[in-house]
């Protein structure tokens, strides 16, 4: 049995065993002697017995250990023109001090505090120092609508929220204290004060309720380290709901820390010294884990880049941060280099850069498709893994093990299933579909420890919106296969399934349309019809570079889903677009795209990046039905 193969079975066999070794590599206050509470399923607690605290174990124990000049975190901002560094010495007393600040604002144990900010390093201070007070830490994406804001802080009930004056998206500025202001008026629980960070962009005027952060962090003193269980909660985020109010994923000190240690160990073969950056934003589960938690648990240096794949300034902006500050491996979406490969198809901005010190491409937070794939691992020279997990479970489900057993990558699969999720692919009756046939992807219970034990405050709706549907398992909600190797392939979710003829296919499965040379990338939804019920339509955006004209592009995917797929897959429709709509994150807004298509009004989610975009589609789709 293969190392890999043996980790999973023993976390699976026995999860005792297993993840009370792993809690060895964190220091606490009280070492767990229970590891796994099972008395009141399906809510299963991890380390119930433990007392722990998450910023002693990123910052101090690393400080305690000599290690205080070790760099800790590189702040680099293309959109200001800055860059700079603090080491594990310098975060931990700025921690400590802001940690202070909030505690002399009556922010203690179990309170929640909102921390609606850019990616700037205070925003890591204020979530570190939440954690150093046991106190309970919400981020909020920077720049998100105040309404949704507004339900997010009535939700989560802070005692303080943390903002800045602005925000810098590429070349423009956004005022964040006017939005902060208009949330806090349509809501209706009030903080008792709003700390925030003036920005020389764009400076804010304070009300009553609010203090700057250099003014209350200047009389601080420096707060200690809080022990607390390791089942109290450490932070809460909210995901889209489908009845459009927010879902507060809630997630635990103990279980959290355990898992990310032995991730940032295993999954990314990052550890004390290493350079590494996950390119994505702390207001997103991927800046939670792996921009703030992982790295720093682990002593490695993590990246917090403030700006964009293109634009800030071009589509060489990653190979610059890479080389310029010695990243190992980059963690981001397939969009972002979806996005650079349109911009720059040849990689010719690669040149020039020294990626001498970059081992590895991953790739988590939707489907990556086989052409990106193929295109990344061309033009870098490095391996490129994907990975699949979700904001519910905190870090990958299923992954690629870079330091435990390297395997051979599968385009199109994240691989296999980490230690602790007991992975099934269940027909709609429940029963356990055989290797290579699709079905609802499920992990049977417990989850592994770092996932979600609940969502806040609110039970019934965690085992309603995610156990109901198939009794002792969690539903991920994405459909897939297993193959004979035991890879997983990961098709969408499982509203992206269509039934052609009566014929289920997966949109996913036809984006293979994304190969053609000239397509940077592509959504492929399904749209109803009367003759067979549904008809796959595919959206494509094009290369900079691309020369095949509208007609024969449209003939040459075709073409090409009838040759991998069949003619059963009846792809006719192709229509070239600027762009696709996406959410912050760069998750492709199907669901909105599919409802359009079918004469409804598509109603983006609040996390949608660039409502233009999804309207510019509205059109196109109302032209064609008015014709």
């Amino acid at each position: 049995m293969g190392v890999y193969s043996e980790h999973h079975r023993r976390s699976i066999t026995d999860p005792e065993g297993f993840w009370g070794a792993a809690a060895t590599k964190l220091t606490w206050y009280d070492d767990p002697v229970r590891v796994l509470d099972s008395a009141r399923p399906p809510f299963h607690r991890w380390f119930p017995d433990g007392r722990i605290n998450t910023c002693f174990n990123a910052l101090d124990r690393h400080v305690a250990a000599g290690h205080g000049d070790r760099t800790a975190l590189i702040h680099d901002s293309p959109v200001t023109g800055t860059h700079a560094t603090r080491t594990y010495a310098q975060l931990r007393d700025e921690t400590a001090r802001f940690a202070g600040a909030l505690r002399d604002l009556g922010v203690g144990r179990g309170d929640r505090v909102v921390i609606y900010m850019p990616m700037v390093p205070e925003a890591v201070v204020a979530m570190l120092a939440c954690a150093r007070l046991g106190a309970v830490h919400s981020v909020v994406f920077g720049g998100f609508a105040p309404r949704e804001l507004a339900l997010r802080i009535d939700d989560a009930r802070p005692k303080v929220v943390v903002s800045a004056s602005c925000g810098i998206e590429t070349a423009r500025v956004i005022p964040y204290k006017p939005l902060l202001d208009e949330a806090l008026g349509l809501a209706e629980h009030t903080p008792d004060a709003c700390v925030v960070l003036q920005r020389p962009q764009a400076r804010a005027e304070l009300s009553s309720i609010d203090v700057d952060w250099d003014a209350v962090t200047e009389t601080a003193v420096p707060a200690e380290c809080v022990p607390v269980a390791a089942t109290d909660p450490l932070y809460v985020l909210y995901t889209s709901g489908t009845t459009g109010r927010p879902k507060g994923v809630v997630r635990d000190n103990g279980g959290h820390a355990v898992a990310l240690v032995w991730s940032m160990t295993h999954v990314y073969d990052i550890g004390p010294g290493d350079v590494w950056w996950a390119a994505s934003d702390v207001g997103w589960v991927v800046g939670h884990s792996y921009i703030v938690y992982a790295p720093l648990l682990v002593g490695a240096t993590t990246v917090l880049y403030e700006g964009k794949p293109v634009g800030t300034p071009d589509a060489g902006a990653f190979w610059r941060v890479i080389a310029d500050h010695g990243v190992k491996a980059l963690l981001t979406a397939p969009t972002a280099m979806r996005a650079i490969k349109k911009a720059d198809p040849d990689a010719q901005l690669l040149a020039g850069h020294d990626l001498k010190t970059f081992r590895c491409l991953f790739l988590a937070g939707e489907r990556l498709d086989p052409d990106t794939y193929d295109w990344a691992r061309t033009v870098l020279g490095v391996p490129v893994i994907d990975n699949w997990w979700q904001t519910e479970t905190g870090w990958p489900i299923a992954a690629n093990p870079r330091g435990l057993e390297p395997m051979a990558v599968k385009p199109g699969s994240p691989t296999v299933p980490m230690p602790g999720y007991d992975l099934r692919i269940l027909d709609p009756s429940g029963r356990e579909c055989a290797p290579g046939q699709e079905g609802a992807i499920a992990l049977r219970l417990p989850l592994p420890p770092g996932t979600l034990p609940t969502l806040w405050e609110d039970d019934d709706r965690y085992e309603e919106s995610y156990l109901s549907r198939f009794p002792g398992h969690y539903l991920t909600g994405d459909g897939g296969y297993v193959d004979e190797d035991g890879y997983v392939f990961v098709m969408g979710r499982t509203d992206d399934v269509i039934n052609v003829a009566g014929h289920r296919l997966s949109t996913g499965a036809m984006e293979v349309v994304a190969s053609h040379p000239d397509v940077a990338e592509c959504a492929v939804i399904a749209v109803r019809d009367a003759l067979k019920g549904h008809v796959p339509r595919a959206f494509v955006v094009l290369k900079s570079t691309a020369s095949t004209d509208a007609d024969r592009l449209r003939e040459e995917i075709v073409r090409d889903v009838r040759t991998r797929i069949g003619a059963i897959a009846s792809l006719k429709d192709v229509t070239v677009v600027e762009a696709l709509p996406k959410t912050r994150s760069g998750k492709i807004l199907r669901g909105s795209m599919r409802d359009i298509a079918n004469g409804g009004e598509g109603k983006p989610p609040a996390t949608i990046d660039d409502p233009a975009v999804l309207e510019k589609l509205r059109q196109v789709l109302r032209k064609e039905t008015a014709c």
